[in-house]
């Protein structure tokens, strides 16, 4: 443990403190907004601008790692997102806020291709499993219980969001501190949607319905838990609960798709959270906060959990010299839905109201559940032979922690793609490096 704790303590740090910020950035923005009479739709607007400025930082973090190496870049772009944390003390139109709000999600999709890739580098088999649970439960922790933060200042006033952007500044510390060599530049992979989804259709379906779903859920919850009579910090412990649910979830689930076919894991969860999501809305109805706050736990770790299972069934796929490629282009299909979900579910809130949120969210997750069990029908499976890891849709760099990531690949050979999808899976294993992803049509 000594050991894994002295290969990875700097980046651990640095990631743990900028996701402190991040969480309670997530509870503070919506709220501000809302305070200052900016509508919902323009809320969603908001997110969706994070998501088009979060796929962008991640075609151009790797071009720019390899220009400054991953210490300069680090430092360099947490400094820029503190700055634009104080600019938005300033921001007072919706334009204004879609603007920095894009420009913060380049930002960090940089600093988690940073992350994400230093971590990769060192995650080797002898203490790989140690090493990411290290990583992800401290950022996970943070990014759960930042939120709470919430009730330690007034949103109207600015001291919340100098709170955030000192977390962030004092993220430089721990990298500006490491005595450890840099990973090796990022390379540079392919993402191709079409043929990804002709191998594995239902990881790609799912990916980007995760993005429908989770994107606006996680943007517009604050603003949710008050329309529906929820005190501001008992909105913000919303968020605390979706995240908690989510890391109490994420190992028994993997455990479980590690033993059988995993869409039948993610037919489970998406139908789990189209009918939790009712259960929010009856819930609500009755004004029980603390059930809903239960309810919020229950839906976080169903809808928050699809991603990792759908990484992990696409990779159990692929032949090991595509791991990166398979990695990225699930990354971008999230990113896709995560600009285009804020707009449909702030949509459905100005439409039937706050409970629009969870109606659209049912029906996504419904769909999702179909399509798969469709796929299931059609394409028979045996059951998955292990090798999930807990992996967010942070970075492509993240596919040095993907399924099957743990010896070279120079030893996979090509095997051709069942003509119907979701093509028999390999035993085979390999790691890839950070990456740099370029679109194709």
């Amino acid at each position: 443990m000594n050991s894994s704790l002295a290969l990875i303590w700097t980046v651990t740090a640095a990631t743990t403190l900028l996701q402190a910020g991040n969480g309670l950035l997530q509870a503070l923005m919506p709220l501000r907004m809302q305070a200052e009479g900016i509508s919902v739709a323009s809320i969603g607007v908001v997110a969706a601008a994070y998501g088009v400025g979060f796929s962008t930082g991640c075609f151009l973090a790797p071009s720019f790692i390899r220009h400054v190496g991953y210490i300069r870049a680090f430092a360099s772009l947490a400094a820029v997102v503190s700055v634009l944390i104080l600019v938005m003390t300033q921001a007072h139109s919706t334009l204004a806020w879609i603007l920095l709000r894009g420009l913060s999600g380049v930002m960090l999709a940089c600093i988690f291709t940073v992350t994400d890739g230093w971590i990769s580098a060192r995650a080797t088999s002898s203490h790989r499993g140690r090493i990411l649970s290290i990583y992800m439960i401290c950022t996970k922790v943070a990014l759960m219980l930042s939120p709470l933060g919430i009730s330690f200042g007034d949103i109207r006033t600015d001291g919340l969001f100098m709170a955030v952007s000192a977390l962030i500044t004092l993220s430089l510390l721990p990298i500006a501190a490491t005595t450890t060599k840099e990973p090796n530049a990022p390379q540079g992979v392919r993402i191709e949607v079409r043929k990804l989804f002709a191998t594995a259709p239902s990881a790609v379906v799912g990916a980007f319905v995760v993005g429908l779903v989770n994107g606006p859920v996680i943007a517009i919850t604050p603003v949710f838990g008050v329309r529906i009579g929820l005190s501001q910090d008992q909105a913000a412990a919303l968020l605390f609960a979706l995240q908690a649910g989510s890391l109490a979830m994420q190992w028994p689930l993997g455990w479980l798709s590690d033993r059988a076919d995993r869409r039948y894991v993610i037919a489970g969860l998406a139908l789990g959270a189209s009918l939790v999501s009712l259960l929010i809305l009856w819930a609500s109805a009755q004004n029980a906060s603390l059930l809903i706050l239960w309810s919020f736990a229950a839906w976080g770790g169903l809808a928050l959990c699809i991603y990792s299972v759908c990484v992990a069934h696409a990779c159990d796929i692929v032949d090991p010299g595509q791991i990166v490629s398979t990695v990225g282009t699930l990354l971008f299909s999230w990113a896709t839905g995560v600009t285009i979900g804020p707009l449909l579910g702030a949509l459905a809130m100005e439409v039937l109201g706050p409970q629009g949120l969870f109606i659209y969210a049912a029906l996504a997750s419904l769909g999702l559940a179909a399509f798969i069990v469709m796929r299931i029908i059609r394409v028979q499976r045996p059951p998955a032979r292990g090798g999930f890891v807990d992996i967010a849709p942070s970075s492509s760099a993240s596919a040095g922690l993907a399924p099957r990531a743990e010896v070279g690949t120079a030893d996979s050979h090509p095997h051709a793609p069942d003509p119907e999808g979701d093509a028999e899976p390999t035993d085979q294993k390999g790691r890839s490096p950070a990456t740099r992803v370029e679109t194709s049509p």
